[in-house]
């Protein structure tokens, strides 16, 4: 499943770049304003953080909400406290776009991460030029030599990479390349199978510096307080904030992870 979602991502980014080429959109990426400091919005505190997911579908779920207004939904988002606001912009299983990423930019004052399959530096320039400040970067989808220089041209595009882990070795590749934020993701991407208690299994194998965060399988404030007390600087939510009232719903999970 994994290696399906990055090929289509690969290829709907191809037909892209033949509209807006590499040299076109590595421009209006330098062209952007600094992007916001993820880390500093992420860094451990006396409660749990919170990276509230604009999200339509899935390929596990299948269509979660309609979500007409992005902007309006990531605003919501922000009142309720979220420090980061996430955006799927996977078209084919996730029904997302870098439209949604644009809009929900222009709408907050958190910083934003674009979540998709990301395999090419085309991906990582256009995640900046519609103004991304974090991007995703799964090391399952990516061999060691082209997630470092992923990482890399991240950094260098002053971005954060959230760097996303589901076992002992990828926690390992990820600290190798010195990454500082790193996700644990309780759903396996190949099998699509969720193990709230695989964050709890990897965090004292995370680098000491990296700031933690938990992903997946969160529906109850009891799911982030046991990921809290399993040492979660942040946790990744969207299922749950995009099926109920959001603003309510980030209060009672902000509450269970102080």
């Amino acid at each position: 499943m994994l290696a399906g979602l990055t090929a289509g991502a690969v290829e709907d980014a191809a037909l892209r770049a033949a509209e807006r080429p590499l040299d076109v959109v590595e421009r209006e990426a330098l062209a952007q304003s600094p992007a916001r400091d993820a880390l500093a919005a992420l860094r451990p505190a006396e409660r749990v953080k919170i990276i509230a997911e604009v999200k339509r579908a899935s390929p596990s779920r299948g269509d979660l909400a309609a979500i007409p207004d992005p902007a309006l939904q990531a605003s919501r988002y922000e009142e309720g406290g979220a420090s980061v606001i996430s955006v799927l912009t996977e078209g084919r299983k996730f029904k997302g776009s870098l439209a949604d990423l644009e809009a929900v930019k222009g709408a907050v004052s958190v910083p934003v991460l674009r979540k998709d399959f990301i395999a090419n530096p085309y991906q990582v320039l256009e995640a900046r030029a519609s103004g991304a400040d974090l991007v995703l970067l799964i090391v399952a989808a990516l061999e060691q030599g082209l997630l470092a220089e992923l990482h890399e041209l991240v950094l260098e595009l002053g971005m954060t990479p959230l760097v996303e882990t589901h076992s002992l070795d990828e926690v390992h590749r990820a600290a190798d390349i010195g990454a500082r934020l790193i996700g644990v993701n309780a759903r396996n991407l190949s099998t699509f199978e969720l193990d709230r208690d695989l964050f709890g299994r990897l965090v004292e194998h995370l680098p000491a510096d990296a700031v933690k965060v938990a992903e997946s399988a969160v529906l109850t404030p009891a799911d982030v307080a046991h990921y809290r007390a399993a040492g979660a600087d942040a946790v990744l939510i969207g299922e749950a904030l995009v099926t109920n009232d959001p603003v309510t719903t980030l209060n009672a999970f902000l509450e269970a992870g102080a």
